[in-house]
């Protein structure tokens, strides 16, 4: 499973937009600079704020730093706080902490939270918090701003940390009358201008660059977006101040509209232009990129240690930056770098490489980060229930049905559910004339609801499903759709049976000679959860679930030839050498052992013994 929140890991190759950001903001030397990264949801602007946060404060180290960082998020304050307000305070309080920690610029500060509070109280916004600007604070009471004002640094001054301020305020209030002679009060207009050069002087003092991220604007109501925007306005165009604004420019210009009633469209750009000095959009994603981006999810979440796991990340980037150059970021580069990757994550990586232009291209995922974790996450707990509940599912089938159901006409779903329901095998049959002519290039006329290009390129997709029993997909998928199950079609007895073979696979010869009184469409049912189940091995020397196999072949021996081809298609890397001797008396292993010594990923133990077999005469011809 992967978390859905912000990461400073760069797994998009967004590094380069954020050194070109963190740039900008040092060639301004202390000149005022706005910067907005645009782009829809999902598509990374929190990690790119966070990508951005970092390679400044790593380009100023050490215990003064030229910069001050103040990360804002004013959804977090709807409906609590007013936006306008608290932007500006938690701004002062950063610096609060900042010039206490500094001994430096601490009268300037102290100045400029004495205007931030009357502007809480010009608004009418209550709060105590107001007594924080009555004057320096004894030295029992520095802990305390400092500590505050660590929070608003971090980002975390919540609604706990409003009342702790309060508080603080209180007592700085009480034990700060006389130390700082209280200015008349004056008009807003002379007020604002002397919040603006209050915090202008501290800055300047202090010898430092205010950057001020803002982030989730584009998650507000109207009224909250407009309140953060008039307190950014409020703050901007300042020396030695840089803000950078993450957020969908739609849907900035959407509430600015709403607000304004009545505006044309040019003078709602305007006001969002005039706001903005420098506009960033994050690159949407193209096949090189989702495909990168799924492959190093599944590497976060392997085995790997954490030093194998960077050196992944750190040359897939890279690689990216290259892909102009027709560079490709795929399995074999992922091999090309040295480091033993474990088969289970080798065919989740094949998988992902499989996906990818599905990924890319289909509207209900559309490349979104997001929406590709969502959709990673639905098949992780789909399979985790298989696992649980003893289903077998293909990793591959269940990621092929899933895209379907997340980006396919939902009446074409319904239809293909309809079908395998209806099938007394599980199969859509209807899809396998499809398949086929996707495959060999012939012309495909499909109607609707089967007519748009995503079908066209979902029949591609690895692998077929005309000929699968989806059963057990449905299965784990039932939130959506029908429960069948392959019992609804077995005898009391069978699946009895069943049942024991799947809990107990290592015991099947002792249970050999109940089969031969159940009828042969049973057994092939049979073999389906068999074969279903087998497909969770990632390892093929001589699992439990291969002696089940064996039995059921022997009983009805078409289902030996299933048997032959299922095990043709496991991929090379997980077939072990103590296989060959536990099959190659087997009519039909000749096949399967003929396969395997023309696949270069079989390991040579494996076609050594194949050879010692048959050098011997034990395989079966």
């Amino acid at each position: 499973m992967w978390t859905d929140h912000e990461t400073e890991q760069d797994f998009l190759n967004f590094g380069g937009v954020a050194r070109t950001v963190a740039e900008i903001i040092e060639q301004a030397q202390s000149r005022p600079i706005s910067i907005g990264v645009s782009g829809a949801w999902g598509v990374g602007k929190s990690s790119m704020i966070k990508l951005i946060h970092r390679e400044l404060a790593e380009r100023s180290t050490g215990e003064n730093s030229k910069f001050i960082f103040v990360e804002f998020n004013a959804w977090l304050y709807q409906g609590y706080d007013d936006a306008r307000a608290a932007l500006i305070e938690v701004v002062a309080t950063a610096l609060l902490s900042e010039a206490l920690e500094r001994k430096n610029g601490v009268e300037k500060t102290m100045d400029l939270i004495k205007r931030v509070n009357w502007f809480r109280a010009a608004k009418l916004v209550a709060g105590s918090v107001a007594a924080l600007a009555l004057g320096l604070p004894p030295v029992g009471l520095i802990g305390e701003a400092i500590s505050l004002g660590k929070d608003a640094l971090t980002g975390s001054f919540d609604g706990d940390t409003i009342g702790d301020a309060e508080e603080t305020g209180v007592k700085l209030s009480k034990s700060a009358s006389g130390l700082i002679k209280q200015k008349e009060v004056s008009s807003p207009p002379k007020e604002i201008h002397a919040l603006r050069k209050s915090l202008e002087e501290a800055l300047e003092e202090m010898g430092v660059t205010l950057v001020v991220l803002i982030d989730d604007l584009d998650r507000c109501l109207p009224e909250t977006t407009i309140s953060t925007l008039e307190a950014i306005r409020l703050l901007l165009f300042l020396k030695h101040t840089a803000f950078v604004i993450a957020a969908d420019d739609q849907m900035i210009k959407h509430a600015v509209k709403r607000h304004f009633q009545g505006v044309d469209d040019d003078l709602v750009t305007n006001y969002f232009d005039k706001l903005i000095q420098v506009p960033i959009r994050v690159p949407p994603l193209g096949t090189q990129e989702v495909r990168a981006y799924m492959m190093l999810l599944f590497i976060e979440n392997s085995s790997l240690n954490a030093e194998d796991k960077e050196i992944f990340r750190s040359s897939v980037c890279e690689q990216l930056s290259k892909t102009w150059q027709g560079k490709r970021v795929d399995l074999p580069f992922l091999r090309s770098l040295n480091i033993t990757l474990p088969d289970e994550l080798i065919a989740r990586l094949d998988a992902a490489d499989r996906l990818a232009p599905l990924m890319t291209s289909a509207t209900g995922i559309a490349g979104n980060p997001r929406l590709i974790k969502r959709f990673l996450n639905a098949q992780s707990i789909r399979m985790s229930m298989s696992r649980a509940q003893g289903v077998g599912v293909d990793e591959s089938v269940l990621a092929k049905v899933l895209l379907f159901e997340r980006c396919g006409d939902p009446k074409a779903y319904a239809a293909l559910i309809k079908s395998v329901t209806e099938n007394d095998q599980g199969k859509p049959v209807f899809l396998s004339d499809w398949e086929r002519k996707v495959v060999s290039g012939e012309p495909l006329d499909l109607k609707a609801p089967w007519d748009e290009s995503f079908i066209k390129e979902w029949l591609q997709l690895p692998p077929q499903l005309g000929d699968r029993d989806l059963r057990g997909v449905l299965y784990v998928s039932r939130e959506h759709v029908p429960l069948i199950t392959p019992e609804d079609r077995l005898s009391s007895e069978t699946i009895e049976l069943l049942t024991a073979l799947l809990e107990h696979p290592d015991m099947a010869s002792s249970i050999k000679d109940r089969f031969s009184s159940v009828a042969r469409s049973e057994i092939s049912v049979i073999m389906d959860r068999l074969l279903d189940k087998a497909r969770q091995e990632q390892e093929w020397g001589v699992p439990p679930i291969l002696d089940a196999c064996l039995v059921i072949a022997e009983v009805d021996p078409p289902q030996g030839q299933r048997l032959a081809g299922f095990l043709k298609e496991r991929p090379g890397t997980q077939i072990k050498a103590n296989i060959v001797p536990k099959i190659a008396d087997r009519v039909w292993s000749k096949s399967v052992f003929s396969t395997w010594e023309q696949d270069s990923d079989i390991i040579k133990p494996v076609k050594s013994a194949i050879k010692q077999r048959r050098d011997n005469g034990n395989v079966s011809i």
